[in-house]
């Protein structure tokens, strides 16, 4: 079992920047695939970023490439995404997933472990 609690999330200006932290509990935290996904008000939730769980492998969605960045500290159980120059339509709930296979997937239905998520919002 892994639970996975997320933070970092706030209101930020347009062009700003943030970083979310995805703690997660379980001595099996390294061998993880992990993502975060988001979410905005009445829309589905969508595949923003994944990591293998070693880390050798991301992989992002078209609409973050170049601005966000995932990574991970096996060593602090921690997933990390930087979001950098910030638009108004990246707000949404941002949540970090866990894939108990170690392999990275875009759809949400394979990940095995949900956060309860962290509220983004980017001001124009």
């Amino acid at each position: 079992q892994v639970q996975l609690v997320e933070s970092g999330g706030g209101l930020v200006q347009a062009g700003g920047s943030l970083r979310l932290s995805c703690a997660a509990s379980g001595r099996t935290f390294s061998r993880y695939a992990m993502a975060w996904f988001r979410q905005a008000p009445g829309k589905e939730r969508e595949f923003v970023a994944t990591i293998t769980w070693i880390g050798s492998i991301t992989y992002y969605a078209d609409s973050v490439k170049g601005r966000f960045t995932i990574s991970r500290d096996n060593a602090k159980n921690t997933v990390y995404l930087q979001m950098n120059d910030l638009k108004p339509e990246d707000t949404a709930v941002y949540f970090c997933a866990a894939d108990a296979s170690g392999a990275i997937h875009i759809g949400a239905i394979s990940y095995d472990y949900w956060g309860q998520g962290t509220q983004v919002t980017v001001a124009s």
